[in-house]
C-alpha cells in the first residue's frame, strides 16, 4: 500500500513499518453475480493481507506514525483482527503492545496475538467493555490508544483500499460498494480516498462516489437500525451476539459519518441472520475459491436482499469486500 506514500502520513525520508500489505486482488465472481441478480460482481479480497484481514492497512499506518513519534507503547481493544494486526506491526517496529479482547474472540485469532508477543488480556463482555479497559490503561500507562477512529492514522491506511479500487477499475468506479461493517473505518476510508481522488482530478470523467451498502449481522446491527429509523446517530446495541466477531461492535464510533455517507450516496444499511450468513459464506467460498470470513458472506447476503427488494439495480457493477480469512474463525 505504500506505493501511495505521497497520500499517506509519512515524512520525507521516513521508512514505513510494512509487512507487504495492500494491493489485494479484485476477483470476478460471475456465479455470485447470477445468484444475487446483478450485471457484474467482483470481490476485493482483503484476506490476502498480512495477518489475514484488512486491518493490516490501518495498523501499518498507525504503527509507522507511532514509531516516528517515539511512543512508549500501544494499546487496543479488539474483536479479533485489529489486535492481530497491531501485534504484528508493533513487533516489526519494536514497540510493546497490550491487546484487550473478549474471551469470545475466535481462538485462532487470540493465538496469533499471543504468538506475536503482545500482552493479551482476555475479558468477559464485548468490544465496548474492552474499549473502556483499553482507554483506562492508556491513561494510566501513557501508551498510545489505537482504537477504531479514535486516532487519525488507521483510517489513512484504510483509504488505500479506495485508491486500489479506483486503479484496478482503470480510474473509474463501480456503481455499488458493499462493506461488512463493525466499527466503520473501512467504509469511511474508502469514501475519504474517493473524495481525495475526485478533488485531485485522478478519476475518469463522470466518475462519482459509489452507492455504499453497510452490511451487518442481525445480532448486532446498530447502523442498519439507525438508518431505517432515519436517525443521524446509532444508539448502542444491547447484548450483541453474532459469530462474525468483526461485526460484534455495539457502539460504532463512526456512526454519524457512516450514516451521512449512506444518505449522500443513496446507499443502504441492512442486516441478515447468522444462519443466512453461514450459507452465503459457504457459497462465496465454493464459487470463487476465496476462503472468506463470515463478514464477507454477510455482505453477499445483504446485497442479495437489497437487489431482490429493488434497492440495488440489477444492471449494477458491484464490488463486495471480503474483509478477512475464514480460517481465523474455525475452532
Amino acid at each position: 500500500m505504500w506505493r501511495y506514500a505521497a497520500w499517506l502520513p509519512l515524512h520525507v525520508g521516513e521508512h514505513p513499518v510494512t509487512l507487504g500489505e495492500g494491493l489485494t486482488p479484485l476477483i470476478e465472481a460471475p456465479i455470485l453475480a447470477r445468484d444475487v441478480g446483478v450485471r457484474r460482481l467482483r470481490i476485493k479480497d482483503e484476506s490476502q493481507n498480512p495477518t489475514g484481514s484488512f486491518k493490516a492497512r490501518g495498523m501499518s499506518a498507525a504503527v509507522t506514525r507511532a514509531r516516528g513519534d517515539k511512543v512508549p507503547g500501544l494499546v487496543v481493544p479488539t474483536a479479533g483482527n485489529a489486535g492481530a494486526a497491531l501485534a504484528a506491526y508493533a513487533a516489526a517496529a519494536g514497540i510493546p503492545v497490550r491487546v484487550f479482547a473478549p474471551k469470545t474472540t475466535p481462538r485462532p485469532i487470540l493465538e496469533i496475538i499471543d504468538a506475536l508477543g503482545a500482552q493479551l488480556v482476555r475479558i468477559d463482555g464485548h468490544i465496548g467493555d474492552a474499549g473502556k479497559m483499553a482507554a483506562a490503561y492508556a491513561k494510566e500507562s501513557g501508551w498510545w490508544p489505537v482504537a477504531t477512529l479514535r486516532e487519525p492514522y488507521r483510517v489513512e491506511g484504510m483509504k488505500t483500499m479506495g485508491f486500489e479500487l479506483a486503479e484496478q477499475c482503470d480510474w473509474s468506479l463501480p456503481d455499488v460498494v458493499v462493506y461488512p461493517t463493525g466499527g466503520g473505518e473501512g467504509t469511511v476510508g474508502i469514501w475519504k480516498a474517493i473524495n481525495e481522488l475526485q478533488a485531485s482530478g485522478w478519476l475518469a470523467d463522470g466518475s462519482k462516489q459509489p452507492q455504499y451498502i453497510v452490511a451487518q449481522s442481525a445480532g448486532c446491527a446498530p447502523i442498519a437500525r439507525a438508518f431505517a429509523a432515519g436517525a443521524d446517530h446509532a444508539d448502542p446495541w444491547l447484548d450483541p451476539e453474532t459469530y462474525a466477531s468483526g461485526l460484534r461492535v455495539p457502539t460504532p464510533l463512526g456512526d454519524r459519518i457512516l450514516l451521512r455517507i449512506l444518505r449522500e450516496t443513496a446507499g443502504h444499511a441492512a442486516s441478515v441472520t447468522d444462519e443466512v450468513m453461514r450459507v452465503a459464506t459457504r457459497r462465496l467460498a465454493q464459487t470463487t475459491g476465496i476462503d472468506a470470513a463470515p463478514e464477507g458472506g454477510c455482505a453477499i447476503a445483504v446485497l442479495a436482499d437489497l437487489v431482490r427488494d429493488g434497492k440495488v439495480a440489477r444492471d449494477a457493477d458491484v464490488v463486495v469486500f471480503n474483509t478477512g480469512v475464514g480460517a481465523s474463525y474455525r475452532p
